[in-house]
C-alpha cells in the first residue's frame, strides 16, 4: 500500500493543506482563506477556530483532489506562522484584543504593540539575548506577553495557556485541548522550534532563563500551565488524530501527528537536500526569513540565534530575515500612478502584471544598452530592518525619482526594489559569513519562485548560485516530512530530507554585473548611514 503523507502550512492569510507520496511529490492540496483583524493601527489578530474551521476544510478537500482514501494518510506535519493564541482553561478562546472579543485571541507574528516592550526585554542585557542575535523583535512572543500582562491583565489571567500557533494547531489535532484537567495535569507539548525561536527557550540547555522571566514579571507563567508541557523535536510523535479531529477531516483516527514547525523552518527543511550546511535556505513571500545551518553555534549580531535543534535536532541554525519584500514590491506597483494601465494590459496579454513589467524591463535593457536603475536607488525599509539591522524604526528611502508616471517609470522603480531586497540579502549573507558561515548557495522557495527576474537580480546582486527545488511546494513538504518522520517511515529528518527533496534548477550569477552590483551596495548601505544623519540633524534643530 502506498504511503501519503498531509502537510498542513497555516499561513499569514490562508491555510494550506497538501498530500504527498513517499517521493516528496505533491499529488493535491488545497488553500482556504483565514480572516485577519486590525482593530488598532499595528495591532493584528486572528481567530483560532477560524483558523481549525478552514484547516479542515482544506484537509478535507486536498484528500478529495488527491484521489486516495483518508485511511491511506499514514500521518500529518503542521507548520505555521509565529502568533501567539490565547486559550482558556478548556481551551476556549480568550480575547487578546482590546475589543474584548474572545474569537479574536490570536496576536500575529506582525502584530507591533509590544515594540516598547521589546525594547525594555532587550535593554536587559540579559545573557539569554545573546542566543537571538542580541536584539528583541516585537515578533517574539515574550513582549507579547509583557503587553498583555501590563496593558491588558484581565486577558493576561483569564488565559490559562498560551501556545504557539504550530503548537496550537498539533494539540488541537491530538485533542490535548479536549482533555485537559483544571489543575493543569495534562499539558500539550511544544515544539523545540517554536520555543527556541520565539519563546527564548535555552533548549542547549534544556531550560528557561527563569532570572530574566523574574526581572520582566513574567515569572508566574512558570507555575501556571502558561509554558508548561513538554517540548519535543520538530518530526516527533505527538500522538494520533483525536476521534473529533478524525471525524472532521476525514481522516483515521490512527493517523499520526508530528510535532510541527514554524513555517519558514519548514520551507527550509523541505530544501535541506543532503547538504543543509552551506547553504542558506531563502523563504520569499510577503516577508522573507533567512535560515542558515552549522554544527557549531554561530554568534551574529543582529541575527536571530544560534538556536539549537530548531529544524534538525543535531544541529544550529541561524535566522535572518526581512519584514518586506513581496508587500514592498506589491506595494510599489500600486502606489504608482501606472498601475491602472499595467492591470489592464496585464489582463488583455493574459499574463501576469509582474511578467508584463519583466518584459518591458528587457525591451528597455535592449533600447538604452545600460542599467537602467544606474541613478535609481530604494532602501527597503518601509517595514523597518529586521536583520542584520534589527531596527523596526527604520523607514524606506528612494534616490532617483523623476516625475515620470508612465508604465516604463514603473518598470524602472520596480526593478529598483527588486535589487533592493536583493541587496538586503546580501547584506545578511555578509553578516552571517563575518561571523562564522560559509555560505556558497541559496536555495530558494517562496513566492519569488514565480519572478524569473527577481530571481536574476538576486542572483547578481548577492554573487552566489540559486538552487531551485524540483518541489515548489516546500513550506508543505516539510510539514510531510515532519509526517513521514514522525510515523517512522524515515528514522530522522535528515534522511526524510534527502529523501523527498531535489533541485530542479540552478541559476548563476552573470559575472559581468558584479562591479554594477557592487557599487550599488555601497549606495545602498550609505542610504541608511544617511538616514541615521538626517534623524541626527532632526533632533538637534
Amino acid at each position: 500500500m502506498s504511503a501519503y503523507y498531509l502537510g498542513i502550512d497555516v499561513g499569514s492569510a490562508s491555510v494550506r493543506a497538501g498530500v504527498f507520496d513517499a517521493r516528496g511529490r505533491c499529488l493535491a492540496q488545497s488553500a482556504q482563506a483565514i480572516e485577519q483583524y486590525r482593530p488598532r493601527a499595528g495591532f493584528v489578530e486572528q481567530s483560532s477556530d477560524n483558523i481549525w474551521s478552514q484547516c479542515v476544510t482544506a484537509v478535507r478537500e486536498a484528500v478529495k483532489k488527491a484521489g486516495i482514501t483518508g485511511e491511506a494518510v499514514r500521518a500529518i506535519g503542521f507548520d505555521a506562522t509565529c502568533s501567539l493564541v490565547a486559550l482558556g482553561e478548556q481551551g476556549a478562546p480568550v480575547s487578546v484584543s482590546p475589543d474584548d472579543d474572545d474569537d479574536h485571541n490570536i496576536i500575529m507574528w506582525m502584530d507591533h504593540r509590544a515594540i516598547e516592550e521589546a525594547e525594555e526585554i532587550a535593554a536587559t542585557g540579559h545573557p539569554a539575548l545573546e542566543y537571538i542575535g542580541g536584539q528583541v523583535s516585537p515578533e517574539l512572543e515574550l513582549p507579547k506577553l509583557l503587553w498583555l500582562n501590563r496593558h491588558r491583565p484581565d486577558q493576561f489571567e483569564r488565559a490559562a495557556l498560551f501556545l504557539d500557533l504550530a503548537d496550537f494547531m498539533v494539540a488541537r489535532a491530538v485533542g490535548d485541548l479536549d482533555s485537559r484537567d483544571l489543575d493543569g495535569a495534562h499539558e500539550p507539548e511544544r515544539s523545540v522550534c517554536t520555543q527556541v525561536c520565539k519563546w527564548l527557550y535555552l533548549a542547549h540547555e534544556g531550560r528557561w532563563p527563569e532570572d530574566l522571566l523574574e526581572r520582566l514579571g513574567l515569572d508566574e507563567l512558570m507555575s501556571r500551565p502558561a509554558m508548561q508541557g513538554e517540548i519535543r523535536a520538530p518530526g516527533s510523535r505527538a500522538g494520533t488524530l483525536s476521534p473529533e479531529a478524525a471525524e472532521a477531516m476525514g481522516l483515521s483516527p490512527e493517523t499520526v501527528v508530528a510535532t510541527g514547525l514554524i513555517d519558514a523552518h519548514a520551507g527550509a527543511l523541505g530544501m535541506l537536500g543532503d547538504d543543509p550546511e552551506g547553504s542558506l535556505a531563502v523563504i520569499a513571500g510577503t516577508s522573507a526569513c533567512h535560515i542558515a545551518f552549522s554544527h557549531e553555534p554561530c554568534f551574529v549580531p543582529g541575527v536571530w540565534g544560534p538556536y539549537w535543534g530548531a529544524v534538525l535536532p543535531d544541529g544550529w541554525i541561524n535566522e535572518g530575515g526581512q519584514s518586506a519584500v513581496g508587500a514592498l514590491i506589491d506595494h510599489v506597483i500600486a502606489d504608482s500612478g501606472a498601475v491602472e494601465p499595467l492591470m489592464a494590459a496585464a489582463e488583455v496579454a493574459e499574463i501576469s502584471h509582474f511578467e508584463l513589467l519583466n518584459r518591458r524591463l528587457a525591451a528597455l535593457e535592449e533600447e538604452r544598452r545600460d542599467e537602467l536603475t544606474r541613478h535609481l536607488h530604494v532602501l527597503d525599509y518601509h517595514h523597518g530592518n529586521r536583520s542584520p539591522l534589527a531596527d523596526a524604526s527604520l523607514k524606506g528611502m528612494v534616490s532617483g525619482l523623476t516625475l515620470d508616471r508612465d508604465l516604463d517609470g514603473l518598470a524602472v522603480r520596480y526593478l529598483a526594489t527588486l535589487q533592493a531586497v536583493s541587496l538586503g540579502t546580501r547584506h545578511i549573507v555578509e553578516t552571517l559569513n563575518e561571523h562564522g558561515h560559509a555560505i556558497r548557495r541559496l536555495r530558494l522557495c517562496g513566492g519569488a519562485l514565480k519572478n524569473a527576474r527577481w530571481l536574476k537580480e538576486l542572483s547578481d546582486a548577492t554573487g552566489l548560485v540559486i538552487e531551485l527545488p524540483e518541489e515548489r511546494e516546500t513550506v508543505l513538504l516539510g510539514s510531510a516530512m515532519l509526517a513521514a518522520t514522525a510515523c517512522g517511515d524515515h528514522p530522522g529528518l535528515r534522511q526524510a530530507a534527502a529523501a523527498m527533496s531535489a533541485t530542479a534548477q540552478t541559476i548563476t550569477p552573470d559575472v559581468t554585473r558584479r562591479g554594477f552590483f557592487d557599487a550599488k551596495y555601497r549606495v545602498y548601505r550609505q542610504m541608511h548611514q544617511d538616514q541615521l544623519r538626517y534623524r541626527e540633524l532632526m533632533e538637534t534643530r
